[in-house]
């Protein structure tokens, strides 16, 4: 099962960094005067935009200036708790070279913003791995829409079944169903039980808790 190009989530896929949003929304929410069920929110918000997050978590509309600053705040609260922390998932900066090795395209596909792409993929010596890039700010809808994904192959002018999606939230593991690509789902987010209890697996070629085993040569 060889494939043309890798495209990869960031936050929980190509850095174990879920906690530390985990951390921010924990000291945004009491700001907000909001108290949530904590697993129910990471669980419909991974994947989404800001702009999808807030009027949802709100219930309510959000203007343009109140949704900068609410999304601004949130952020900021977790480049502060990650930047110190950041680090690549186990085996996954092998994975890269080997691909570019094997002249696999690979991109970025995530709903993160500018800024955390920067803190992540800059602070990491990263960018060299990711010719292609698409944010949360290059997209009108987050995942499990899988239009960050169909961005991403787009730009790679590969088509959708011939590209590899590494991802670890169910909105992203769904969002590669809806490409039409297949999907290595890594378990910060959920364990394997649970991904597999999702509602469209059929695209999964595996899951694992890291880049180092032997699943990834699949991809070659």
């Amino acid at each position: 099962m060889n494939f043309d190009a890798l495209i990869f989530d960031m936050d929980g896929t190509l850095v174990d960094s879920m906690p530390y949003h985990e951390k921010a929304w924990d000291l945004m929410m009491p700001e907000l005067g909001i108290s949530v069920d904590r697993f129910e929110f990471f669980t419909w918000s991974a994947g989404l935009t800001n702009k999808e997050i807030f009027p949802r978590l709100l219930n309510r509309a959000v203007g343009e200036d109140e949704l900068a600053m609410l999304a601004g705040r949130k952020e900021s609260l977790y480049r502060e708790c990650y930047r110190d922390a950041m680090s690549p998932m186990h085996g996954a900066v092998d994975l890269l070279i080997r691909a570019r090795e094997a002249n696999i395209q690979t991109a970025l596909g995530t709903a993160a913003p500018p800024e955390n792409i920067e803190l992540v993929i800059g602070g990491l010596d990263l960018y060299e791995h990711f010719p292609v890039i698409v944010g949360g700010a290059d997209v009108r809808n987050g995942k499990p829409d899988p239009e960050i994904f169909l961005r991403c192959a787009e730009k790679m002018n590969v088509t959708p079944n011939r590209c590899l999606v590494f991802e670890d939230t169910p909105a992203g593991i769904e969002a590669a169903f809806r490409a039409g690509m297949k999907c290595i789902a890594i378990t910060t987010t959920l364990n394997e039980s649970q991904v597999r209890a999702l509602p469209n697996t059929t695209h999964l070629i595996g899951v694992s808790n890291h880049y180092a085993t032997d699943l990834m040569s699949r991809a070659f």
